[in-house]
């Protein structure tokens, strides 16, 4: 590690009801990738956010290659060799892949935009990433990874001497995390400093030298990586230890009856003839590479994309889910893996979140009930320990793993019987991701039903009474959890014949 590039010192900032930072301090030093841990809504988002000028302090100091700065806008801090790449994705959806990368700073042939050098530069990038993707290509027509992908290279393609990863691999297969290290570390030897914050413990280990822990917005420490183990850091983030194994058997009674059964279900090339069935009380895993088609078999089922043949029976009855509303009026729930996109409306409050599926419940008249709104919401704060200065809070204000929560309400607050969990923990941090498993579990204890797809193989097999694996669209076999191992999934989710 070189000279030190970018130092925080006593950061402190404020929002009405909330001390988001307590005198925060950061040293990140040229050629190398610092973590910074912590729980969701321990400040690091923030800490970013004031760095980049999206933010103002309130006080503190920000020096930047020796000299003390404060940017107003990111486009002033990329200006000046300093550039995010945010957890939530911020394309334009119907701009093109090559428009999204280069917006506001597009080549040009005197007045008009040089649309050939722009593709080809886009191009450039991608061969750098060893990713493929069309410039070409409608941004909202690609899978949430591959926008992340597009978001990585938009970051990269400035000439930047810091550049801030937050949360980069959420939404990444193993090979694009692979991909993604190898820039990482062509960046380190181009003396670089990489700030990188990810809640995957195993990441950490692997591609940073030093690590900061923030929690509930004050500073903890700093630790030279290789020199703490996963627990060391933990304990820090959230100052208790948390154990992670596997589930040993099924919580399922053996005669427990069928409540979701799914027969030779095909929309597109994604769901090829998929057929599998949901007990009551069950946590059936979706487990599978990225692309396998999970969640689009998923989409299928709760009518947000047309099925072009197969069956769907609910308790026994075979049912016509043509819609979302046809889904939610049969008891279906569905959390995406995009929640800003498709789970809350987050210029809304927490309490106009948490009714969102069912309104109608909370109608007097012609008016909504406020109070009646306001009791339910403030009981799944309370269950979820949602972090938050109250339930009016504006959602966009919440940190990820919170906004996560409050999805999650959503689909309590209507008491669906069946609740499809996509990555329920994406982007959430070890000790709030232990509170959703607690909570799915309990959830499972009082006779829900639900379908979790997760690409953590750790989860899939710390919370799945079963597994159903699929690969290039089809399923590839189903796994009782008492003989599931990573190694027996990993060869489904390779291979795609059925078995």
């Amino acid at each position: 590690m070189g000279d030190v590039i970018l130092e925080m010192k006593d950061i402190d900032k404020s929002f009405p009801g909330v001390h988001a930072l307590d005198h925060v301090s950061l040293e990140v030093r040229k050629g190398e990738v610092h973590a910074l841990m912590g729980e969701n809504g321990a400040g690091k988002s923030t800490l970013m956010k004031v760095l980049t000028g999206i933010y103002t302090k309130d006080d503190g100091e920000i020096i930047y290659e020796g000299k003390n700065v404060e940017f107003h806008n990111t486009r002033e801090a990329q200006d000046n060799g300093v550039v995010i790449v945010h957890q939530e994705l911020n394309m334009v959806g119907d701009l093109t892949v090559a428009q999204n990368i280069f917006i506001g700073r597009e080549p040009r042939k005197g007045f008009m935009i040089d649309d050939k050098k722009m593709i080809e530069d886009s191009k450039a990038l991608f061969e750098r990433l060893k990713i493929h993707i069309d410039p070409t290509e409608k941004m909202s027509d690609l899978t949430v990874g591959k926008q992340q992908m597009c978001e990585i290279a938009k970051a990269i393609s400035h000439n930047c001497k810091v550049i801030i990863f937050d949360e980069p691999s959420a939404a990444l297969t193993e090979k694009e995390i692979e991909d993604l290290f190898t820039i990482i570390r062509d960046l380190r030897e181009q003396q670089l400093g990489i700030v990188y914050i990810s809640h995957r413990m195993d990441e950490i280990k692997v591609i940073t030298d030093r690590v900061t822990v923030m929690r509930d917005g004050t500073y903890v420490g700093t630790l030279i990586t290789k020199d703490c183990t996963k627990e060391d850091i933990i304990n820090m983030m959230v100052g208790r230890v948390i154990y992670e194994k596997p589930k040993e058997k099924s919580m399922v009674a053996p005669d427990a009856p069928v409540v979701l059964k799914v027969e030779h279900l095909n929309a597109g090339k994604m769901v090829q003839d998929v057929s599998f069935e949901l007990k009551k009380g069950e946590i059936l895993g979706f487990s599978g590479l990225m692309g396998a088609g999970r969640t689009e078999t998923a989409r299928a089922i709760f009518g947000a994309d047309p099925k072009q043949s197969g069956d769907i029976y609910i308790n026994g009855q075979k049912v016509e889910i043509n819609s979302p509303e046809d889904a939610v009026r049969h008891g279906i729930g569905y959390l995406s893996e995009d929640r800003r996109r498709y789970g809350v409306v987050v210029q809304k409050t927490i309490i106009e979140n948490s009714t969102l599926a069912c309104l109608e419940d909370y109608m007097n008249g012609l008016f909504i009930d406020k109070g009646k709104e306001k009791e339910v919401s403030e009981k799944y704060i309370k269950e979820l320990a949602t972090k938050t200065p109250s339930s009016d809070q504006l959602v966009v204000n919440l940190s990820g793993g919170n906004q996560q929560k409050v999805v999650i309400a959503k689909w309590l607050v209507k008491n669906s019987d069946i609740l499809i969990f996509d990555e329920p923990t994406r982007g959430i941090d070890v000790g709030a991701k232990n509170e959703i498993y607690k909570l799915m579990n309990r959830l499972a204890e009082q006779g829900k039903s639900i379908i979790m797809i997760s690409s953590e193989m750790t989860e899939i097999l710390r919370m799945s009474d079963r597994i159903v694996v699929m690969c290039e669209g089809k399923k590839t076999g189903e796994i009782a959890i008492e003989e599931a191992s990573q190694e027996l999934i990993m060869d489904k989710a390779t291979r795609n014949i059925q078995d």
